[in-house]
């Protein structure tokens, strides 16, 4: 067990990317607090599948750009769990597709919260329960080449999580390393809502692996990060995308 006896957060954990790192970093022996905002079914889900196999999580509903959700979600995990060891930062999405013609500045701020406010609000309320660990953010693939259309405030947003994680591990280190994912095309609701079908199709066909990829693959990459199997990594932003795009 890689991470028997530890502690982790996972926000936005109710589906998709989130759900399946809370299920992978449980079946290592994490205890975890499964943040969500609308996605309650997915979560508790989660925590009954955990829990049935004999380990320990809940799922907590909170707006992360709230800091007394933040604190609230922070303060139930050390209280049940007694500290923090791991933060997924998962929590985040797009919004909606706006070219910067037709985009207000409610929805430019909104997705800077909503990405990276929040991120900044869970490191900093984790930080007086994390004597050492690891803090796994997600940034994009948008982040990298500026996004599909319409993505320039989601793609920005993500820009500032890669940079956002190579500070933090500068400040952070040596006892808590901090890396970042950046997943492209991921078979997910996220793409199901944002992306049309002809878009994904031509993905698979571009993509060396011929392939999107899938919640499991990007959980498998957060539980590495998160445990010592890559304990001399910090500060990367780690591309897993198929091989679309190299850097």
């Amino acid at each position: 067990m890689k991470l028997q006896g530890k502690t982790a957060i996972v926000t936005g954990g109710g589906r998709d990317i989130g759900r399946a790192a809370a299920l992978k970093l449980a079946s290592e022996g994490a205890a975890v607090a499964i943040n969500y905002f609308s996605t309650g079914t997915g979560a508790e889900e989660a925590v009954a599948e955990i829990t049935g196999r004999g380990g320990k999580a809940f799922a907590m509903q909170g707006d992360l750009t709230r800091q007394a959700d933040v604190d609230a979600l922070v303060a139930r995990t050390v209280e049940e769990f007694g500290r923090v060891d791991v933060l997924v930062n998962n929590a985040g999405g797009l919004i909606g597709r706006k070219t910067i013609a037709e985009m207000e500045l409610e929805h430019w701020q909104a997705v800077m919260d909503l990405n990276v406010t929040s991120t900044f609000l869970m490191v900093k309320a984790c930080l007086p329960h994390m004597d050492k660990g690891a803090i796994v953010n997600l940034a994009s693939q948008a982040g990298r080449d500026g996004g599909g259309a319409g993505a320039v405030a989601y793609a920005s947003s993500k820009g500032a999580i890669m940079t956002m994680t190579r500070g933090l591990a500068k400040e952070l280190g040596p006892d808590i390393r901090v890396n970042a994912l950046c997943p492209g095309m991921i078979d997910t609701d996220f793409h199901n809502i944002h992306t049309p079908d002809a878009g994904r199709r031509g993905y698979e066909a571009t993509a060396p692996l011929r392939r999107q990829g899938t919640v499991e693959d990007t959980a498998n990459l957060v539980l590495f990060l998160a445990c010592d199997d890559s304990a001399f990594m910090t500060g990367t932003n780690v591309d897993i995308n198929g091989g679309v795009l190299f850097s």
